[in-house]
């Protein structure tokens, strides 16, 4: 079977569990912080999340938790009318994520649920995406264009 499948069909699962129990917000937030980090496991784990860990395991695809997590965030965001966000930053900016994400709600009038990163390897600036729009603002992009654009133009000259 298709792993999109199988991810798609447990995360409509549990996002009807949340609805009917009334804890979506707590599990999404859950989700979204296993994903950020599987390695720590929130303690103590939300109800509806302990029992799609116990289906998983009793029907043997618990390979498919990553998949099935990352679809239920998007399914909850979807479902109440929110967006994700991914900021990537070269040094930590804590600062900036919150300010960012009240903007676009501001702005745009729609709920944004902003996760962040630090990579030091975009040298500096920040990539910012939105669903399918990126906003690639760092020094290590335009090092890219730049190299592209020269590439690009001494192709032409011979």
């Amino acid at each position: 079977m298709n792993t999109g499948v199988i991810a798609s069909r447990y995360a409509h699962a549990l996002l009807l569990l949340t609805r009917e129990s009334g804890r979506g917000e707590q599990v999404f937030e859950q989700a979204r912080a296993l994903l950020a980090d599987p390695s720590v496991a929130p303690s103590p784990l939300e109800e509806d999340l302990g029992k799609l860990v116990i289906l998983l395991q009793k029907n043997g695809r618990g390979e498919y938790m990553k998949f099935i997590l990352n679809d239920f965030v998007h399914a909850y965001c979807a479902s109440k009318g929110a967006r994700m966000a991914h900021l990537t930053t070269a040094v930590p900016a804590p600062e900036l994520g919150p300010k960012l994400a009240e903007m676009l709600q501001r702005k745009a009038g729609i709920k944004v649920y902003l996760d962040s990163e630090v990579d030091p390897s975009i040298e500096g600036g920040f990539i910012f995406t939105l669903d399918d729009y990126m906003l690639d603002a760092s020094v290590r992009g335009q090092i890219e264009r730049i190299r592209r654009e020269f590439i690009s133009r001494n192709q032409r000259i011979v």
